[in-house]
């Protein structure tokens, strides 16, 4: 599938099947999320591959939006340290960790960490030292419904793109 065909069929799945996922594509998710750009080169980010349920419902049950969390098949939990450009660098890893999923026809769904106040509970729950602060949760699974897949209605870029100026 060609890279704008998996952007296109991206979408935020919450609801998932109860079938495993291989590690062998979990590792791929990770490594995707690894190939982000990143200022000077900093790479700023640790990731945490949760599977363990009882542990995806326990991050489940500390998030406000991320009860879903509970049924995913994998949680990634992206971290990252205090450099100047952490937020920006760690998105583009979980940009990348998305459409690695997408690619493999694995749902995913971005969970916000980033000052959210659940934050140290879930690095208290991993066992993350506190000079690394939480940027995200990666909810994983096969999708419970085709629907997923399909093409949304998105603006026309003609609408939001502007050439030269606004």
């Amino acid at each position: 599938m060609d890279m704008l065909a998996v952007i296109q069929k991206r979408r935020s799945v919450r609801e998932y099947l109860k079938k495993s996922l291989p590690k062998k594509c979990l590792e791929k998710i990770a490594d995707a999320a690894r190939f982000a750009p990143t200022a000077r080169n900093l790479q700023p980010w640790e990731f945490v591959m949760i599977t363990r349920p009882d542990v995806l419902k326990q991050i489940a049950d500390i998030t406000d939006h991320g009860k879903f969390i509970a049924g995913a098949q994998a949680c990634v939990a992206v971290f990252g340290d205090n450099s100047k450009y952490y937020l920006e660098d760690c998105c583009a890893a979980i940009e990348n960790a998305i459409l690695e999923a997408a690619s493999l026809k694995i749902g995913s769904c971005w969970v916000a960490g980033d000052k959210k106040p659940y934050a140290a509970a879930v690095n208290s729950l991993l066992g993350v030292p506190d000079t690394l602060k939480l940027v995200g949760l990666i909810a994983l699974g096969y999708p419970l419904t085709r629907k997923a897949l399909r093409i949304i209605d998105k603006r026309k870029l003609e609408d939001v793109l502007h050439w030269e100026k606004f």
